[in-house]
């Protein structure tokens, strides 16, 4: 009895450890995320106080501020987090349901989607706005559920969906680079700098769609974080904890594709934020309970800091998507190598 009820204890206060870091590491990326946003609305090329700031929100007529901060810098800094909450969600969501960290939605064709459609309503259609975004959204959708019925033979495997996912995401962007080549001029600005991944011109008008995308897909996968979590055990073991596998799988699918595709469709394909933030989280947390929450607060503090870091510490002005792409492409290589070391799937 002596020995069980020390062994109880010991994993009793192993589980109060994890969950502690876990609380602490997702309050640490709350209060980065909070000083990088504030240092965003601050520091540009000009210095804006805090109190005047403070000021403009509460509804002053501070015309220099109004333009600077609520014209240029607020929305920035608004898409910037609700973009990154959005693909470091969903990527989150991807790899757990699919066991693999290459699951991620610009692996497996998702994004490409969205960009192909973006690209042949902006050039083809000259659509604008809008539309555009509703074009995005739902070839994102469609495209998801097409690669989940090609992979799909007594379940879903998580290296078919992937491969299949390759397959898919190819072909895309050989229909994007078609479009390109015979895009005229006047369309072909706007859509390089749509595919680039850029918050660039940002209207916070654009943040309401986003933020009602987020809450409602996003409350869905939150919702499903515990069968999220059993889905790691593998399909047999979650069905056996209670879990409807099926049911899980194309209920998160659809809110994780709906919030790629929401985000992408405002800020076009931020390269590698879905990709890079499951994995960050999952390291940073110990792989401590879901890392859902944590991947999200990741995405944001990638996409916050990489836009802050494109505009004003680099001797040229970069998109926010060359800098994530340039973190997420040598990972990318890493994880291969090291998945084929291994001789994992």
């Amino acid at each position: 009895m002596t020995t069980s009820s020390a062994t109880l204890r010991r994993i009793a206060d192993n589980r109060s450890c994890r969950s502690n870091r876990r609380l602490l590491v997702i309050t640490a990326l709350l209060a980065l995320v909070g000083a990088i946003f504030a240092l965003t609305l601050m520091l540009g090329q000009s210095f804006t106080p805090p109190g005047e700031i403070i000021r403009m929100l509460s509804g002053d007529s501070l015309p220099a501020t109004v333009f600077t901060v609520g014209q240029l810098r607020l929305p920035r800094a608004v898409l910037s987090v609700l973009a990154g909450l959005s693909f470091g969600l969903a990527g989150a969501a991807f790899q757990t349901m699919l066991r693999n960290p290459l699951a991620s939605p610009d692996i497996i064709g998702i994004s490409s989607a969205a960009s192909a459609a973006a690209v042949f309503a902006i050039v083809v259609l000259s659509l604008t706005g809008p539309v555009v975004s509703i074009f995005a959204v739902t070839a994102g959708l469609g495209v998801a559920m097409m690669v989940y019925g090609l992979s799909f033979k007594n379940g879903v495997a998580g290296t078919r969906l992937i491969l299949v996912g390759i397959g898919v995401s190819a072909m895309l962007e050989s229909f994007i680079a078609y479009i390109l080549s015979q895009a005229p001029a006047w369309n072909l600005q706007e859509a390089m700098r749509w595919l680039t991944g850029s918050v660039n011109g940002a209207q916070l008008g654009q943040a309401l769609p986003l933020l009602v995308a987020l809450i409602v897909f996003g409350g869905l996968l939150l919702g499903r974080a515990r069968d999220l979590e059993a889905l790691r055990l593998g399909d047999d073991m979650a069905a056996a904890l209670g879990v409807r596998v099926a049911t899980t799988r194309v209920l998160v699918m659809i809110a994780a594709v709906g919030m790629i595709a929401s985000a992408t469709a405002v800020t076009g394909p931020i390269a590698f934020v879905a990709f890079l933030s499951g994995p960050i989280a999952a390291r940073i947390t110990a792989n401590s309970g879901s890392s859902l929450i944590p991947s999200a607060l990741v995405g944001a503090l990638l996409v916050l800091a990489g836009d802050y870091a494109g505009q004003f510490l680099l001797p040229s002005r970069y998109p926010v998507g060359v800098l994530t792409g340039a973190l997420g492409a040598p990972y990318l290589i890493f994880l291969i190598m090291r998945v084929n070391r291994i001789g994992g799937s």
